[in-house]
């Protein structure tokens, strides 16, 4: 009977690993193209992480959580960003959150913030990745990280204004700001 228990607790982790795991596979995919810019890299990256999670789970060592998996792409999109051009260190020019800022990156196709992004250097990339993927909490993100919540908020902070500075230069927006309070 003893066995039986273990077996059903088993199969209900199991079960539970793997709606986890596919919920946030287009998430997961997303992150890569993110962090690279490039889909081919993007699915290099995934499909390698994703590979080795089945790996895992087959030797009876599944991934613990969903952090696991971006954890691991994170790395291997490093690893792939290294073979090509890569991000020069420096400052680049910095503007003011736009209050049009929404409507400046609603005009964005989807490509041009992943090329944007995979353009940072290291960490403020995996920062910007993950702030602009809108899937995890704040402690989530420090623990993906591995960084403190000060050090977080000021790549953040940089990233975000980098970015307004990037879309007013790319993307200027001339009509007039969204209020939320007219809808």
């Amino acid at each position: 009977m003893l066995l039986a228990d273990e077996a059903g607790k088993f199969r209900a982790s199991e079960k539970l690993n793997v709606s986890v795991t596919t919920k946030n596979l287009p998430q997961l995919y997303r992150f890569c193209f993110l962090m690279t810019g490039d889909a081919t890299k993007a699915q290099e990256a995934f499909q390698n992480t994703v590979r080795e999670a089945a790996l895992r789970s087959a030797r009876d060592e599944p991934p613990p959580d969903r952090l696991w998996f971006f954890r691991d792409a994170r790395w291997r999109c490093l690893a792939v960003t290294e073979e090509g051009l890569q991000a020069e260190p420096g400052m680049m020019e910095e503007a003011d959150i736009s209050p049009v800022a929404p409507m400046q990156i609603a005009q964005l196709d989807p490509d041009q913030l992943g090329v944007w992004i995979s353009a940072a250097s290291e960490p403020q990339r995996s920062a910007l990745a993950l702030y602009y993927l809108d899937e995890f909490s704040l402690g989530e993100m420090l623990s993906l990280l591995e960084m403190k919540a000060p050090e977080f908020a000021i790549l953040i902070g940089s990233g975000r204004r980098q970015f307004q500075s990037w879309l007013d230069a790319t993307m200027p927006y001339d009509g007039e700001p969204f209020d939320a309070q007219e809808t």
